[in-house]
């Protein structure tokens, strides 16, 4: 009985998703709930997983191409799959490959590349080959061969002939290039920070604040908060704080704009930025003011492993109020963050450094940050932008006004 394999309903937000790449083959047989195939979107990438046991039979929609929910990707046949030995066409079904023992698929993909199977590792029961040693074993020859590839492309070339004349060797051979389509994630983001920039009245303005008030803080409880909440208190938890605080002395910078409207929210929805190898993506910690230190970084370490094992939501991502980014972890210096929209304010962490500062009279060596707030200046005025940036800078150098909510 055929089964097909259709696209899933898409958010509400999504019109369309880009097949990326099939992890099963016409022919493969599969388990329910394997992973058959990726989806991008504009936001997330999508797995769909097989919704029965059995052999995919025929693939309708290629790598690349755009789909809509409900569409057909694939079909299958329903069969019932046993352990990984049958899944290789059967221990009962072995064929001689010369004097080892292969199972038909297996025979058949040694055969397709012209491969010796004693150069193959075999991981299966008394050393058989199966076909993920010589899917293993394929790719490790196509990444040796596109390394000589290289190498050869690399290769000094000779400047003159034997006679003395300059060689006709182009130069464009010595200067490789690459053409490759935008993925979904990343022409989204070109998209959104042109918006920003095109859109909004963007300003940035900058202060700098002494971390080591919040540096001795978590050196002497990072250790019991550790043990006790099983998880690690970092610096981000204590920006989350400090910009909640500023969020509700300065409300515009908690806002967006709708058109003509100004829409003020009574909630605070913090979004942190993650740079992932597929690019730059927020999610957003809800109602951040009713999580203590702990709650808001489990949001934040729930999040961070989601990001890399691919698994972030849509729901994961939408909405905000405000964004934090921290461009520190990768060395900067000092940035203007680009805003998120349609929230009007984004601020940016930078690195630590020690620096001489000035205190008392005397030059002593601190460790500084310097903060830059990018806001829409069409909704925030400078003089709120430099206070709002200012209540961060306060509540960080004296932690005691967000421990005790003063």
């Amino acid at each position: 009985m055929s089964f097909e394999i259709l696209v899933p309903d898409l958010p509400e937000s999504v019109s369309d998703a880009t097949l990326v790449s099939w992890h099963k083959q016409p022919g493969d047989l599969v388990n329910k709930d394997d992973n058959l195939v990726d989806l991008e979107t504009d936001k997330v990438v999508l797995e769909v997983p097989a919704p029965i046991s059995g052999v995919l039979s025929k693939i309708l929609k290629t790598n690349g191409s755009t789909v809509v929910g409900g569409e057909v990707l694939a079909l299958m046949e329903e069969k019932e799959v046993v352990e990984t030995e049958a899944e290789e066409g059967g221990a009962e079904e072995e064929v001689q490959g010369e004097d080892i023992p292969l199972s038909p698929a297996v025979r058949r993909l040694i055969n397709e590349n012209q491969l010796d199977p004693h150069a193959i590792l075999g991981s299966g029961k008394h050393g058989r080959i199966l076909k993920t040693d010589v899917l293993a074993y394929l790719e490790k020859q196509q990444k040796a061969d596109r390394k000589a590839e290289r190498k050869e492309e690399y290769k000094e070339q000779p400047i003159v002939d034997e006679e003395n004349n300059f060689s006709s060797v182009s130069a464009s051979s010595l200067r490789p290039e690459q053409r490759v389509p935008m993925t979904r994630l990343r022409a989204k983001i070109a998209e959104r920070l042109l918006q920003a920039q095109q859109n909004a009245a963007m300003l940035t303005t900058f202060n700098e604040v002494n971390m080591q008030a919040v540096i001795d803080l978590r050196q002497q409880y990072k250790t019991r908060f550790e043990q006790k909440h099983n998880v690690k208190l970092g610096f981000m938890s204590f920006f989350v704080k400090a910009s909640i605080e500023a969020l509700k002395h300065f409300p515009a910078v908690n806002a967006s704009i709708d058109d003509n409207d100004i829409i003020y929210h009574g909630y605070y929805d913090i979004g942190i930025a993650v740079s992932t190898p597929r690019g730059l993506i927020v999610p957003v910690v809800r109602d951040a003011d009713q999580l203590d230190f702990a709650g808001i970084e489990k949001s934040i370490a729930d999040y961070g492993n989601k990001a890399k094992a691919g698994s972030l939501t849509v729901e994961d991502l939408t909405g905000g109020t405000f964004t934090i980014t921290n461009g520190g972890i990768f060395g900067s210096m000092l940035s203007t963050p680009i805003l998120n929209p349609p929230q009007c304010a984004i601020l940016g962490m930078h690195a630590i450094k020690e620096r001489p500062v000035v205190e008392n009279g005397e030059i002593v060596i601190r460790p500084i940050m310097y903060l830059a707030l990018s806001y829409d200046h069409r909704l925030v005025d400078g003089k709120e932008a430099v206070q709002f940036l200012g209540t961060i800078k306060e509540c960080l150098e004296s932690p005691a006004h967000l421990l005790l909510n003063i």
